[in-house]
């Protein structure tokens, strides 16, 4: 299983926590830690090493100076936006298949299912996020004139397709379009006009569940989806929006103390307090 992030310094423990969730609940199996970076992460050592305590393997990622220099970089188009749209280019060409996840999510049930996933004549598989209408949804393919797809992808959970990617995705498309569009999330709004129609889409309550919505899915689901089955069937809770839950404050959500038990385990393993091998 190759898993894929892109952090700076200031999220490792976050990401430490997630590896630990998985670890934690996916069947054993070889995982391998991609991680993209910019600059050499200060704490590369310590993630090394809890990678290792997890029994995975830790590959450091490093962007190469020359890749965007075509591309258009602002204050609010930095190069950040482009990792996961050019993950294909930087990563090994012996990898056939990736699941990038961002680093506020948490992994609670079995992983397999998701990754093991038939992506043929897919680019990617992602979530579409639940709501009780669907006027986003229309808006967004108005505003990025995807009418093929069948709605906005949540590019925080992603998997890839690597062999079709780099047969299909061209880095000058993405930098055109950005080009010639306000985009609101630059590189979600990009993954969703020029490749939403080429997305398998995987249920968000099973695989991008929206922790802010809970009460949402129990209304859709008439009373099924409840927080007893979320944790016993949804496998990513997706800890979206500004109120994180590894934060002092505004941190009561309904999910807030399954991630700081994570959490405080992904510390441990880190202080060398738990050893899981």
């Amino acid at each position: 299983m190759n898993l894929l992030f892109s952090i700076d310094d200031h999220y490792t423990t976050q990401l430490e926590t997630v590896l630990l969730s998985i670890r934690l609940n996916t069947r054993p199996t070889k995982i391998n830690v991609y991680v993209i970076q910019k600059q050499p992460l200060k704490q590369a050592a310590e993630l090394k090493r809890v990678c290792a305590h997890l029994g995975m393997t830790y590959h450091p990622v490093m962007v190469e100076d020359g890749m965007f220099a075509t591309a258009p970089v602002t204050d609010r188009y930095p190069t950040t936006i482009y990792y996961r749209l050019l993950a294909h280019q930087l990563l090994p060409k012996s990898l056939h298949k990736i699941l990038y996840l961002d680093a506020d999510v948490l992994c609670i049930n079995d992983l397999t299912s998701l990754y093991d996933l038939d992506l043929s004549g897919y680019l990617y598989a992602s979530a579409i996020h639940t709501g009780l209408t669907n006027t986003t949804e229309v808006i967004n393919k108005i505003r990025l004139q995807n009418f093929d797809a069948d709605g906005y992808y949540n590019s925080g959970v992603l998997l890839m397709n690597l062999d079709e990617i780099r047969r299909r995705v061209r880095a000058e498309d993405i930098f055109s379009y950005i080009r010639k569009h306000v985009l609101l999330l630059p590189d979600q709004d990009v993954l969703n006009a020029l490749y939403g129609k080429y997305i398998k889409s995987v249920p968000d309550e099973l695989y991008n569940f929206d922790t802010r919505n809970g009460r949402i899915y129990e209304t859709i689901s008439f009373g099924e989806w409840t927080l007893d089955w979320a944790v016993k069937h949804t496998v990513i809770l997706h800890y979206c929006g500004r109120e994180k839950p590894w934060l002092t404050t505004k941190n009561s959500g309904r999910y807030t103390a399954l991630y700081k038990h994570y959490w405080r385990l992904a510390e441990r393993v880190a202080d060398d307090k738990l050893r899981l091998n």
